[in-house]
């Protein structure tokens, strides 16, 4: 083979391993820390202490691609009252008050190239806290371990699931 053609072949082939640690440096950096949110809302005692579950929230998560967030108005059924004075449920009523959403910020992804939807896994049974961990401990929601496809395919085989790569993948 021609040195030209080894040197580019070797140059793409560098190019991807250095892509790739790049992209596991970055997911793995998230891991344990929560993105600043413009609310300071406590998982734990909304789950804990209310006895709230996620889909009481997370409305749209067996419906679309999204969990979504809830919008200011389901906030606003408990804090017309509840949390009188406290900052954060200030921030809350402010934003009812003047009618914008609030904007949270984004704590679990899964890559691109990933078609994930909530549905067939509320369908299935599968716990949130399987790939979302024990938000009921949590103060601040934080992504505590990696959603990749190695969790993805071990828990797949684990529940029968299937593990075709088109089932998952564009």
């Amino acid at each position: 083979m021609p040195k030209k053609p080894l040197i580019i072949l070797a140059a793409a082939v560098v190019t991807v391993v250095l892509l790739a640690v790049l992209g596991l440096t970055v997911a793995a950096s998230r891991l344990n820390q929560p993105p600043e949110q413009p609310v300071a809302f406590t998982h734990s005692f909304h789950v804990s202490n209310l006895g709230l579950n996620c889909a009481f929230c997370h409305r749209n998560a067996g419906q679309t691609v999204e969990a979504g967030m809830p919008p200011v108005e389901q906030c606003m059924f408990c804090h017309t009252v509840g949390g009188a004075g406290n900052p954060e449920i200030e921030k809350v009523r402010a934003a009812w008050v003047s009618q914008k959403s609030i904007e949270w910020k984004r704590v679990y992804r899964v890559p691109d190239v990933v078609r994930f939807t909530h549905e067939p896994h509320i369908r299935a049974q599968v716990e949130c806290s399987s790939c979302h961990g024990q938000v009921e401990k949590m103060g601040v929601a934080r992504q505590e371990s990696p959603l990749g496809m190695p969790q993805c395919i071990n828990c797949h085989r684990q529940r029968g699931a299937p593990t075709d790569c088109s089932f998952c993948h564009y």
